[in-house]
């Protein structure tokens, strides 16, 4: 079922958003060649417990999950792009990184993912990247009032196939509110004009994700981590965002931390 936001709710859902930029620009600053996968998982839980917050992912078990996630945060790394489960890993120069993350502050949730390079960075790294993030910059811009869905999934696309990328439509954006995924789903392709017409009041986090050669996943045996079927490089950003009468609302941007 698609909810709609009350004004005065979605000012209650800030504090979530505000928590969940403020952890991964953190988390973003701290990660750097030789950093643990677990030490930022601990790094994480601290920061949650310290906020009074409380994890989405550490008790998720959903259909396609084989357990509870049992970790505080996403850390996929190279040519893992999604749900990367995390482990004793040191990162390495020039690895690849996406850190995805979300929490409920007083009963609100909020999600957001970050894509970035530890050490010396590879131009077709940076390059996806790039793209990422000014698709998901297009699908802000599409979430207006009098639009549908279709038209925030086109707009990805457009992104993506102009730089040369194919997409998988089994993942992508969801409502946020209570819980972390809910209605509706919002595929990172689609026809513009199509689908749920958008409202003021409607909260999603909206994700491209692509990856460099192809558009097939394979599971890792932990169950969870998405990684590339060829072995190539993917990249991931979302933002939760709200949909108000005089435009979107970015909740978990960071860029009043001086960080994009």
């Amino acid at each position: 079922m698609i909810e709609l936001r009350t004004p005065a709710e979605i000012e209650a859902m800030k504090p979530a958003g505000r928590f969940v930029a403020e952890t991964l620009a953190t988390l973003r600053d701290e990660t750097r060649v030789g950093t643990n996968l677990l030490a930022i998982d601990r790094r994480a839980h601290d920061m949650i417990r310290r906020a009074g917050a409380t994890s989405c992912y550490i008790d998720y078990h959903p259909s396609f999950g084989a357990s509870p996630f049992g970790k505080v945060i996403c850390t996929a790394v190279n040519d893992a792009v999604l749900h990367g489960l995390p482990f004793d890993y040191d990162l390495r120069d020039g690895d690849l990184v996406t850190l995805d993350f979300a929490v409920s502050v007083d009963g609100w949730v909020a999600d957001s993912a970050v894509s970035f390079v530890v050490g010396s960075p590879r131009d077709e790294d940076l390059a996806i990247i790039d793209t990422t993030e000014r698709a998901l910059d297009a699908a802000i811009a599409a979430s207006v009032v009098g639009n549908r869905i279709g038209d925030i999934s086109a707009a990805i696309a457009e992104i993506a196939y102009a730089d040369g990328y194919s997409i998988n439509t089994d993942f992508g954006g969801h409502g946020v509110g209570r819980i972390m995924h809910g209605d509706p789903h919002v595929p990172n392709d689609g026809k513009a004009g199509r689908g749920y017409p958008l409202r003021a009041g409607l909260v999603m986090a909206l994700e491209p994700w692509f990856l460099q050669t192809t558009d097939e996943l394979i599971t890792d045996p932990d169950g969870w981590t998405l990684r590339s079927a060829d072995g190539s490089r993917g990249a991931h950003s979302e933002h939760t965002i709200a949909i108000t009468e005089t435009g979107p609302v970015i909740l978990t941007d960071r860029s009043f931390l001086g960080v994009d």
